[in-house]
């Protein structure tokens, strides 16, 4: 496992540019004049509950560098379960982990899905590069497109595996903007589209977080029977407030999170 944390967060970054190049772009866009670069709030995995992958085999390699277990979420609609981590040096980036709860999907699904995880070697599991390296398999656009019917975060995980999901802008580091409103209208301005389900921010002050995010960039992936275009990965937008000590909220939002999610979705 990574010894060197800013290197697993520089190969995470480089590797979801690959399939994000909006990403990019939304860099420099709200990048600072004073060369200042953007502070990442957090990133998020994907995985299944699956022993061999499960979300403890992904988070081991963050706690390995000393993040901890900070919060817990349920996604009943969508059957999915989700931890947070943080590490001690706050300036870090959050790290949230989410697993697919197989056994409530179809017996085809969880079929697709056990086919799948077979193919991942063991030693690849614990192997440095595990948080960054992609599908360990091959599946047909069929099957793909089975999945999808089912559950558009699993027919994500089939056709891109192992990647950050998104990487997240901490609105509250940037000097140029001081509300989500601002960056999001910045965006749009830019030709960007926004992820709208249940409204382009999720969240409120109440709730001591807001959140958009861009809806994903479309990126050719190659399937067993072809290469095809589908969604790939997205960017976020955070804006956390302070609690009655004074320090920023460092927590998730579960209804918030859920819309978050369908920002991989095909269907606008």
């Amino acid at each position: 496992m990574h010894t060197n944390v800013n290197e697993l967060f520089d190969n995470l970054w480089q590797n979801y540019l690959t399939v994000t190049p909006s990403a990019d772009k939304i860099h420099t866009l709200l990048g600072e004049q004073n060369g200042k670069d953007i502070i990442n709030d957090h990133i998020a995995l994907r995985t299944f509950n699956i022993e061999k992958v499960n979300l403890a085999k992904l988070s081991a390699h963050f706690e390995a560098l000393g993040y901890k277990d900070c919060g817990d979420y349920d996604f009943v609609a969508k059957k999915l379960k989700a931890k947070h981590f943080e590490h001690p040096n706050t300036e870090l980036p959050k790290v949230f982990i989410s697993e697919l709860l197989v056994e409530e999907f179809p017996q085809n699904v969880q079929t697709i899905i056990h086919k799948m995880v077979d193919q991942i070697s063991i030693d690849a599991v614990t192997a440095d590069n595990f948080p960054y390296s992609g599908t360990h398999w091959k599946i047909s656009h069929a099957e793909y497109q089975l999945l999808l019917e089912e559950s558009e975060y699993a027919a994500w995980m089939a056709a891109w595996g192992y990647r950050a999901n998104h990487f997240t802008v901490s609105i509250n580091q940037l000097s140029q903007y001081s509300t989500i409103e601002e960056v999001n209208e910045k965006l749009k301005a830019s030709g960007f589209v926004l992820n709208s389900a249940g409204g382009e921010i999720k969240g409120s002050a109440e709730v001591l977080l807001e959140q958009s995010s861009t809806m994903a960039d479309s990126a050719v992936t190659n399937f067993s029977d072809g290469d095809f275009t589908i969604p790939s990965c997205f960017y976020e937008f955070a804006l956390r407030y302070p609690l009655p000590s004074g320090e920023l909220y460092t927590g998730f939002v579960a209804a918030s999170a859920d819309k978050i999610f369908e920002s991989t979705n095909v269907k606008g």
